[in-house]
């Protein structure tokens, strides 16, 4: 999370960390980061957090683990499903540019035990692929990456998710 702060903080928004439900209270948003997925989820239900994550209103980015935790077999949330750490274990951990919709430059995706998406429902828009893969997704107010924009110099995806905050609350994050 520290470095999805940090990027934020570089576009200018404040940014807290989250362990309890009553911290959602407020907020214009929520990022679920990557991680170990079954912990992530232990740690979300051994907290109280699943049904508040479940809800919260405004829009939430998740990535890699993140994405998952979101997906239709855990929170339910995002009509999507998708499989843990389907490009290959840790040492098969990659970089690749992505054709990011909307933009010229190709986007930098670092991707370390990502997700694999294997359905999508008929509301969810792709917005970066990887050799013909969603990668970069929308669903309404939630916003998915397999890969983890936080940890290159590119704060495109942030933008993207600080725009979503301002377009559902009207409130610039």
């Amino acid at each position: 999370m520290r470095e999805h702060a940090a990027v934020l903080r570089r576009l200018g928004a404040h940014a807290v960390e989250v362990r309890k439900p009553e911290q959602l209270a407020g907020l214009d948003g929520l990022i679920i980061p990557g991680g170990e997925s079954t912990a992530i989820m232990r740690l979300v239900r051994l907290y109280g957090l699943e049904e508040a994550i479940r809800g919260f209103e405004r829009p939430i980015f998740g990535t890699c683990a993140g994405m998952i935790l979101l997906d239709r077999r855990h929170l339910g949330l995002l009509d999507l499903e998708v499989s843990r750490n389907a490009y290959g274990r840790q040492v098969a951990s990659f970089e690749a540019d992505l054709e990011l919709e909307g933009e010229e430059e190709p986007l930098r995706g670092v991707f370390i035990r990502a997700p694999r998406v294997h359905d999508a429902g008929p509301g969810v828009e792709v917005l970066a692929a990887l050799e013909g893969e969603p990668v970069l997704l929308r669903d309404g107010r939630l916003l998915v990456a397999s890969f983890h924009p936080e940890l290159t110099t590119d704060t495109r995806v942030h933008e993207r998710f600080l725009e979503l905050v301002e377009e559902v609350s009207g409130v610039r994050a």
